[in-house]
């Protein structure tokens, strides 16, 4: 595992909060040289520290604002329907985020669709196709109080 230090930490930091701005920028901001940040950069990106860049999406923007947090419980927790139902989970474009999880439920599916009638078809046509699951529980979020991508460092 590599090693980071104050600045690497520092870098991350700026590079979560707006991975567009030049190398230079970043170190004008970490009183370094455009070639030290390149190159932490790169070192950062080989040792798989950076995971990918991306734009995040305005869900509004692209009319995918309801968002819908979905408990699933299979009829059998073993390995054959947990394997299938990952693989198939992942072929859905409405689910951003899947976890497997403890307690009551298997699984937690974040899913972004653009309403109640988009939700429904969702689960009518694709989520209840999916074979062994037992139960669903939506909860439907009526407001966003936190949302950030950044892992604090």
């Amino acid at each position: 595992m590599l090693k980071l230090d104050e600045l690497d930490l520092k870098l991350l930091g700026l590079l979560q909060a707006d991975s567009k701005k030049t190398t230079k920028e970043y170190a004008h901001r970490l009183g370094l040289s455009t070639t030290a940040v390149y190159e932490r950069i790169k070192r950062l990106e080989k040792n798989n520290v950076i995971d990918k860049y991306v734009a995040l999406v305005n869900k509004k923007a692209v009319n995918k604002s309801f968002l819908v947090l979905c408990h699933v419980k299979l009829v059998q927790h073993i390995k054959e329907f947990v394997l299938q139902f990952e693989r198939q989970v992942q072929q859905l474009e409405e689910v951003t985020e899947c976890f497997h999880i403890s307690g009551d439920y298997d699984y937690i599916l974040k899913i972004n669709v653009s309403d109640m009638e988009a939700y429904r078809d969702f689960m009518v046509t694709k989520l209840t196709a999916i074979a062994n699951i037992g139960s669903t529980q939506s909860s439907f979020v009526i407001n966003e109080v936190k949302n950030t991508t950044a892992i604090s460092l």
